[in-house]
């Protein structure tokens, strides 16, 4: 039926040349279960749920993903500009780059990748001006590559460093420590920490967050509960480590911890999902001999967002967007005898988008329309000279302690890598650090912003890179779109070598702050999310109409592409408008909404998503989820999914399950493929050959479909 369908339609549509040898193959055939189910009045089928066991417990799915990998890869290998892409995105990675420096003790310590390791080393220097000295070489870790250096934190003094290793892409991490002085690394293992901070008290020990060991063969899939923090002392065995803080009465909450940077108290925040509502209790360290980890209450109720900024003595300076929707900086004295919150920064119009405490002054990054604005202010609140920053971009960075005099941040954007500055808190005075050699001139690409209407009138906005050659031509081009539109989360500009090949080869980047993120506080949030979640699929489909209409986009060349939440974005719009792309890239995605919160973290997405065991939910989760929207018969988008067998955070059952039905439609000529990766996880750790390979792959199966064909 297939096969007949396609040859119907293959006189109607338009295809790049040589479209004859990329239609669809024969896909690999995949076993029809019987599962039916009545939810609140309706049947649901769900043929395909013996693809959601744990490929690495089941032959059955084992073999299915063997199956539709060795279909994928044939016919990637076919497609014409693989090579060029491969090469192209390969020399865009082959650039020294670096973490922004973190002093302690005197030692400066940060990452530094030459070009195109897998994995990025770690070095220290014992002063600004002195020698790197290599700490740690994760690319020593693994033949392939795979395991990461996910996080690492120096104690105060700089004697002692806690690292997380990542193995294979999943959210499960083992905590290590390292003596500086010896590069020796010291006994000290942490397992089933996850989801955690790493926090010094003093050099003797530190505090993490973990869950209890799930049952054996149930690591990648089994929803996490009785999350806790405990404090463990260097040297001893992890089975002495304390209990700090946890809700047995709750195992629902999760438990993250940090110090302030002077020593004195213990934060513990507290939430119950993805939104920002926290609970926030404090531990006075001072007085830990006597009252052991007795945790004070300060904020209860998970009614807003409360994030510790830092504290010098007994004042603690927050961020809440409690009466203030994009955020204000609040401060509170714990040793006075009546403690009251005093506002410190007022509520602006544009977000609060990170907070600290560098050289007895407040740092705050701030967003205006996605783009980072640098804001500084006095202790007590008065707005002091800001940090100029280099136009449209993202600046991350900004650590420090109150004492100190120095601190270090990185600016980048669509055409610029990150570059790292030093910057003299006390002349003002900004030095580079460490600025990327490239193998490109930034200026010979331009980078806008625009704004559009989305189908209920609101205005979004949208950045558009494209080389200033093709902007001035006036001609449309292949386009690919980006997208996320889910939990609270900004997209704002940033380098990636692979956006910078599709540019490169004549199209034209879009990304589409669409409702959902948090572009514009809480409210932007709220309008995309729930009951509200269809406005996140308009919003973009809008974006698509908007690039078209202008003429960037060509007629029949827009691709779409998105990861995690953005994998159901391009899902659901590829069922709601499958006349409006030519290709997409499903990443990771969330593509059962039925179902999503049986596994791992699925559970705590119910903030944005609602419960699907809830009538009023799941008629709204029914009415987009990509798995039960297909339209069979119709001709759809090229569809390339992509996932990793050890993805922990959304299961590659969502992808499987997805890919499955979408091959049973009988969708077209266009293929509808999916790429399963090995140890590559939802996406964090993933090592830099995996990395430029399998975005070599989804760009020349979208270049194809665009009709891009790269042009120096």
């Amino acid at each position: 039926m297939r096969l007949q369908i396609a040859a119907a339609l293959a006189a109607t549509l338009v295809f790049p040349a040589q479209a004859q040898d990329m239609t669809a193959p024969d896909y690999p055939e995949t076993r029809r279960g019987g599962v039916v189910e009545t939810l609140f009045g309706e049947e649901i089928a769900d043929p395909y749920r013996w693809l959601e066991d744990d490929v690495r417990n089941s032959a059955d799915v084992a073999d299915w993903v063997e199956r539709q990998n060795r279909v994928t890869d044939a016919y990637l290998e076919k497609l014409p500009a693989r090579d060029w892409f491969a090469e192209r995105i390969g020399q865009l990675y082959d650039f020294e780059r670096f973490s922004t420096p973190v002093e302690k003790g005197g030692r400066y310590f940060y990452t530094r990748n030459s070009g195109l390791q897998n994995q990025s080393p770690l070095y220290v220097m014992d002063s600004l001006d002195g020698e790197p000295r290599l700490l740690l070489d994760p690319n020593e870790w693994a033949e392939d590559g795979a395991t990461a250096l996910s996080g690492w934190k120096p104690s105060a003094d700089g004697t002692k460093l806690l690292y997380s290793v990542q193995d294979g892409g999943t959210d499960w991490r083992i905590l290590r420590v390292l003596d500086v002085e010896t590069g020796k690394a010291l006994e000290d293992e942490i397992r089933w920490a996850k989801f955690t901070g790493l926090s010094w008290i003093g050099s003797e020990g530190f505090l993490y967050s973990r869950f209890p060991e799930p049952e054996e063969g149930e690591d990648f899939q089994a929803l996490n509960y009785k999350q806790a923090v405990y404090y463990h002392r260097v040297g001893t065995p992890q089975s002495e480590d304390q209990l700090v803080y946890s809700t047995p009465d709750h195992p629902d909450y999760n438990h993250g911890a940090g110090v302030t940077s002077d020593g004195r108290w213990a934060i513990i925040t507290s939430s119950i999902g993805t939104d920002a509502r926290y609970e926030v209790h404090v531990i006075d360290l001072a007085a830990r001999a006597e009252k052991g980890w007795q945790a004070r209450p300060l904020v209860t109720g998970f009614e807003n967002a409360w994030s510790v900024v830092d504290g010098i003595g007994g004042k603690l300076w927050v961020v809440t967007n409690k009466d203030a929707p994009r955020y204000r900086v609040l401060s509170i004295d714990l040793d006075s005898k009546s403690p009251e919150w005093a506002e410190v920064v007022p509520h602006m119009e544009q977000p609060i988008d990170g907070a600290s405490i560098v050289g007895n002054r407040l740092i705050l990054t701030y967003l205006k329309d996605a783009s980072s604005l640098a804001r500084v202010f006095a202790l007590s609140g008065e707005e002091m000279a800001p940090i100029d920053l280099a136009g449209i971009g993202s600046v991350g960075g900004f650590t420090g302690r109150p004492d100190d005099k120095e601190t270090f941040y990185s600016f980048t954007s669509f055409n610029r890598p990150a570059t790292i500055y030093r910057l003299d808190l006390e002349t003002g005075e900004r030095t580079v650090f460490a600025e990327p050699k490239l193998a490109f001139d930034p200026d010979d690409f331009l980078v806008e912003q625009r704004f559009y209407t989305s189908k209920d009138g609101t205005v979004v906005p949208m950045f558009i890179m494209r080389r200033k050659d093709v902007a001035d031509s006036g001609k449309p081009v292949p386009t690919l779109l980006y997208g996320y539109g889910g939990f609270d989360v900004s997209l704002t500009p940033g380098f990636s070598a692979s956006r910078m090949a599709w540019v490169q080869a004549g199209g034209a980047f879009a990304l589409a702050n669409i409702r959902g993120g948090g572009e514009y506080g809480k409210a932007w949030h709220d309008a995309g999310r729930l009951a509200n979640k269809q406005n996140v699929f308009d919003d973009f489909i809008a974006a698509g109409e908007y690039l078209k209409a202008e003429g960037i986009a060509s007629a029949d060349g827009l691709a779409i592409q998105g990861g995690s939440n953005g994998g159901l974005l391009v899902g659901a719009v590829s069922n709601q408008r499958p006349d409006l792309f030519a290709a997409g890239n499903a990443a990771v995605g969330v593509m059962d909404m039925l179902r999503f919160d049986r596994w791992t973290a699925g559970r705590y997405w119910v903030d944005d998503y609602g419960y699907p065991s809830k009538e009023e939910d799941f008629r709204i989760l029914r009415s987009y989820s990509p798995y039960h929207n297909i339209t069979p018969r119709t001709p759809y988008p090229a569809l390339l999914v992509t996932t990793a067998d050890t993805d922990d955070r959304v299961v590659p059952g969502h992808s499987f399950k997805y890919t499955a039905a979408l091959q049973a439609a009988d969708l077209g000529p266009k293929p509808q493929l999916i790429r399963i990766e090995t140890r590559a996880g939802h996406g964090s750790g993933k090592p830099t050959d995996k990395a430029i390979e399998e975005a070599s792959d989804i760009a020349a199966f979208l270049a194809y479909w665009t009709g891009l064909t790269p042009v120096e």
